[in-house]
């Protein structure tokens, strides 16, 4: 075991295709915690967001600002009772939500958070990544059809064919990315997630900006299907309040509901991560040709630990206000702690961009160049999950037949006249 360990140190390629077993495990146990951790930052987030759009405080009773909040809510969600209809189809009523969870956490082993940072580079990575991500309709369905009630089967059919019907202009979307990746010296396109990264890095662009507006229009078109994709606001119509609940879960309670909350946000950031890579350039650091050259390098590696401490610093400012009284000691001292803790995960970060810039040590600077890669990729990723909050607090929610309409009668037509009008280009400018 401590061969496999140390010999995959130093390697420039992922673990899957190293073909070393054990830093697959590790990266997918990474991934794994990181993703939970990003979906518990999430849902305090969200929340906190809302409410302060809102002109409210969200939550703030447990821990200092309410940061313990989803921490208290997972507790409460596993001691809760699980409760199955006594009508319900009990074995596909229990595997439904383990069906959506596995197919968001699945996705993740082609997400290129670097170059080499990925359980595995796939040659149809792209295809995998929206092949296992559709498959999140099917614990939906079986959700709805076991409990054996009216709203969730309406609720199921109504979110499958939302699903369903915002592939089609996503998947067209995304064609005309993979179309861009062809114009290379050797003529031809890579559907490695790895591989559209580089390609962005080989053109000197991203594909936001090629062939403007193409890039732009086909990112649009894909950043409005991932909402409607994952059911979010403003497509939520699966939990429309007034007509059908919680829609396909609203029979579920305690522990397997909290599943198909994970599976969700979990959702959203794998399809936020899929729109990263094919036009946000990945893991690239922004205007990477622009301001190119060992200086601006190191620069731009300084970035991680000074967003550390900012964060600790907004944490110190909210210790210093934190009301003087008895009551509020434990809070005041939790978020001083939380402060201090942000404080040294930024040092450490700065440490380790300094030491690689000053030093002629290649494991440090191995180290410093990954954890750039993964930064960027992250904030871009942030990007997005922030978006997916002010969506939800700015528009109201859709009916359910202009939301097909959107679908098949505006977004189909552009993303393929888009994807035609791509190649089109492709051919005169290759």
């Amino acid at each position: 075991m401590l061969n496999s360990l140390m010999s995959y140190l130093g390697s420039s390629v992922t673990p899957g295709e190293a073909g070393n077993q054990l830093w697959a495990l590790i990266y997918v146990l990474i991934i794994f915690t990181g993703v939970s951790v990003a979906v518990i930052a999430m849902n305090w987030l969200e929340r906190k967001a809302l409410a302060h759009f809102q002109v409210r405080l969200g939550p703030m009773r447990v821990g200092p600002h309410g940061l313990l909040q989803p921490i208290a809510d997972a507790v409460k969600l596993l001691l809760k009772e699980d409760i199955i209809p006594s009508e319900a189809d009990k074995f596909v009523f229990w595997i439904a939500p383990l069906i959506g969870l596995l197919a968001s956490f699945t996705v993740y082993t082609v997400v290129p958070f670097g170059p080499s940072q990925a359980v595995s580079d796939m040659n149809i990575g792209i295809l995998f990544m929206l092949g296992v991500s559709s498959l999140g309709v099917l614990g939906i369905v079986m959700a709805g059809w076991a409990s054996n009630s009216h709203y969730p089967l309406i609720g199921a059919l109504r979110s499958s064919a939302q699903m369903v019907s915002y592939e089609v202009a996503m998947g067209l979307a995304v064609v005309s990315a993979i179309l861009m990746t062809s114009l290379n010296q050797t003529g031809t396109g890579t559907l490695s997630m790895i591989g559209i990264v580089q390609a962005q890095q080989e053109q000197h662009v991203w594909f936001l900006f090629k062939f403007f507006p193409l890039g732009a229009i086909a990112f649009v078109i894909f950043a409005i299907a991932m909402v409607a994709e994952t059911n979010r606001a403003p497509f939520d119509l699966a939990e429309a309040e007034s007509e059908l609940t919680a829609g396909f879960h609203t029979e579920y309670s305690g522990l397997r509901w909290s599943l198909f909350m994970l599976a969700e946000y979990a959702a959203m950031i794998a399809v936020s991560s899929i729109a990263v890579a094919l036009w946000l350039g990945g893991w690239m650091r922004p205007f990477s040709h622009w301001l190119s050259g060992g200086a601006w390098d190191f620069v731009f590696s300084l970035f991680p630990g000074l967003t550390f401490l900012g964060l600790a610093a907004i944490a110190i400012r909210g210790t210093i206000r934190m009301p003087k009284h008895s009551l509020f000691r434990i809070q005041t001292i939790g978020l001083g702690a939380f402060a201090a803790v942000l404080s040294g995960i930024g040092l450490l970060l700065l440490g380790i961009a300094v030491g690689a810039r000053a030093g002629d040590h290649v494991a440090l600077a191995r180290s410093a160049d990954a954890l750039n890669n993964v930064y960027w990729f992250v904030m871009k990723i942030a990007v997005f999950m922030y978006m997916f909050i002010w969506y939800r607090a700015t528009w109201p929610r859709y009916r359910f037949d202009q939301l097909m309409s959107v679908g098949w009668k505006v977004m189909l037509p552009i993303s393929l006249g888009v994807l035609i009008v791509t190649a089109i280009v492709g051919v005169i400018v290759g």
